[in-house]
């Protein structure tokens, strides 16, 4: 390693205000490019270290770093995990008042700050490009940079302007970054931002520590609660929901069962959400349940589990919401509950969603990719990192790698459920849904099946080998492998110009063996580094003592340090400041700031 005196002056800020001794995979090459000029497209997984790539530039290279983020409401904290580092740091956004905004700017122009936070619409506004011009920029970070392409999963219009930075100063680097991309993601956002001859890094996009789970939806709020009381009793997390109405009622369910939950959707007041919010980076152990409109961004390291209860439309959505967990790099678990409505109700909001053709092509595609990683009977890992052109064996730490699933030949179901479907269809032009469908094959003589006299069906009672619970499973996997469709309003099944091959006997289908089983089947691994049993208690001291400063100052616990870093502290109990300094995550800053106070814990 080499010595401070001969290490690079990115390497000496990595050690001395983030208390790191080396860069983690790319990160040393990224840093050192665009410190000394160059432009930079990085592709890196959620906790990957992205941040520190154009933060340690900054500090490096003269002037300010442009930092454009989406994240108005993590902002503020962001700047303040700076501040706790020693960082100058500020941010623009609507969130301030005309001081606040007039103080920010004067800092900038005289150079007093390291890093300015800026939201993308902001740079709408000449009053914001000529307060640019009056200082001097150091680089620009586009953060989120997926947000500029029309073929991913979180197009937002104002990207599209930061074409115009290479133009207006096109002597400064540019970095600009994302955790999930696919090659025609990669492709397009390189297109947007003029970055085709700016270096491409792509890093691994393996989380090894998040341990990925799909089941089939029973009770779905029921599995999920299974989930936290086996497995992540007095964990935080997040759980996703579709609705705002499922959210509010998944949120109320947990807390009827001692769990302590919070709601967060767009349909709350700003005030409400943004304490919500603050509470769950703030507190130990909150979960909160929230639609997709929440999460981006959010830096609390210690989430130990995401829970979806309805299926995401889109890989790159699920990978960036199941990425939020555990960014500390400590085991935790990705866990979908999935069923055929999940299906049913995906292909109809493709069906009625505004756009021409070509985007809801796209969105179907988004949407086949999505059910093939559910109904897959390899590696989920394997499969999931080939959708973003990664190769790689199977973990070993997914629920088809430690409980393979079994598959069977289900061509001759897939037959009877495509023939009633042809039967009502073809001989009584009517079209239902999946609920009437199973019960003309098992042969249930309910009112509707009478009213419409489909117990005379040639097909009515041939489905009794199978439950219900299986051929909604047979409907769902159809439906998956474009077997069969949805159209309307309603969810009514029809054929589609694939299902003929399996009625003239010229396909096989291969289905996955439904098996309904508890959330915790399988529990997560334990955490390959736990600590000693004599440690635990000093490290719920620090804890303790982590809690209330960070409350006595308003931040988030881990902007005080990270778990990780008190995990250490608790093993190897430092008894001078200069071997506490010696933790990984302790900076000079942070150390000057609390280094006795965690001796004086550590002592009590």
């Amino acid at each position: 390693m080499a010595s401070l005196e001969t290490a690079s002056p990115a390497l000496e800020v990595l050690r001395r205000v983030f208390g790191y001794d080396t860069f983690r995979g790319e990160q040393g090459a990224i840093v050192e490019h665009v410190a000394g000029g160059g432009d930079a497209l990085v592709l890196m997984p959620t906790g990957g270290g992205k941040s520190l790539c154009y933060q340690i530039p900054s500090l490096v290279r003269p002037g300010v770093g442009i930092v454009i983020s989406p994240l108005i409401a993590l902002m503020q904290d962001q700047v303040d995990a700076l501040n706790a580092l020693g960082v100058r740091a500020g941010f623009l956004n609507s969130s301030q008042d005309f001081e606040e905004r007039r103080l920010t700017e004067a800092m900038y122009q005289a150079g007093e700050l390291d890093l300015l936070y800026l939201a993308p619409e902001r740079l709408r506004v000449p009053a914001t490009l000529d307060l640019l011009d009056r200082g001097r920029i150091a680089l620009f970070a586009i953060d989120e940079a997926h947000c500029v392409a029309q073929w991913g999963h979180d197009f937002r219009p104002d990207y599209l302007g930061l074409s115009e930075l290479h133009e207006r100063w096109p002597k400064v680097p540019r970095i600009a970054l994302t955790a999930t991309a696919t090659k025609a993601t990669h492709a397009e956002i390189a297109s947007r931002l003029n970055l085709d001859d700016a270096r491409h890094f792509v890093a691994s996009f393996d989380r090894p520590n998040i341990q990925y789970r799909i089941v089939p939806k029973a009770e779905p709020k029921k599995q999920l609660l299974d989930l936290l009381r086996t497995e992540h009793k007095g964990d935080a997390g997040i759980v996703y929901c579709l609705s705002r109405s499922s959210v509010e009622k998944t949120a109320e369910f947990l807390v009827a069962n001692g769990i302590d939950a919070v709601p967060y959707h767009a349909g709350l007041d700003s005030r409400t959400r943004a304490e919500n919010q603050a509470r769950f980076l703030r507190e130990d152990g909150l979960i909160v349940v929230a639609t997709i409109a929440f999460g981006m961004g959010i830096d609390k390291p210690d989430v130990r589990f995401v829970a979806h209860l309805d299926l995401p439309k889109s890989v790159e959505g699920y990978y960036q919401e199941t990425g939020r967990a555990g960014r500390d790099g400590l085991p935790s678990t990705a866990w979908l509950a999935y069923g055929l409505q999940d299906v049913v109700q995906q292909r109809k909001l493709i069906e009625q969603s505004e756009g021409d053709d070509a985007h809801r092509r796209r969105q179907s595609q988004h949407l086949d990719a999505m059910l093939a990683l559910c109904e897959t009977v390899e590696c989920r890992r394997v499969q999931l990192l080939a959708y973003f052109g990664q190769e790689s064996t199977a973990c070993g730490n997914c629920d088809t790698c430690l409980t393979p699933p079994e598959s069977w030949d289900g061509t001759i179901a897939a037959q009877k459920l495509l023939s009633a479907i042809y039967r009502l269809q073809r001989e009584r032009r009517q079209k239902f849904g999946a609920g009437q469908v199973i019960d003309i094959l098992l042969g249930r003589k309910t009112a509707k099946v009478i009213q419409h006299d489909h117990d005379t069906l040639t097909v009515f009672g041939i489905g009794e080998e199978l439950s219900e619970s299986g051929w909604r499973g047979v409907v769902r996997q159809l439906l998956a492998q474009g077997l069969l469709a949805v159209e309307g309003d309603y969810g009514t099944l029809v054929l589609t110009d694939a299902s003929a091959s399996v009625l003239r006997k010229e396909r096989t289908v291969l289905l996955r063996r439904e098996k309904v089983t508890k959330a915790s089947a399988k529990p997560a691994k334990k955490a390959a580094v736990d600590m000693p049993e004599e440690a635990a208690p000093v490290f719920e001291r620090l804890r303790a003592w982590r809690a209330a400063t960070a409350k006595e100052q308003g931040v988030p616990a881990y902007v005080i340090f990270h778990d990780a870093t008190l995990r250490e502290i608790a093993t190897s109990s430092p008894q001078t400041l200069e071997e506490l300094g010696r933790v990984s995550g302790v900076g000079e800053n942070k150390l000057a700031k609390y280094g006795q106070q965690v001796l004086d814990t550590l002592n009590a």
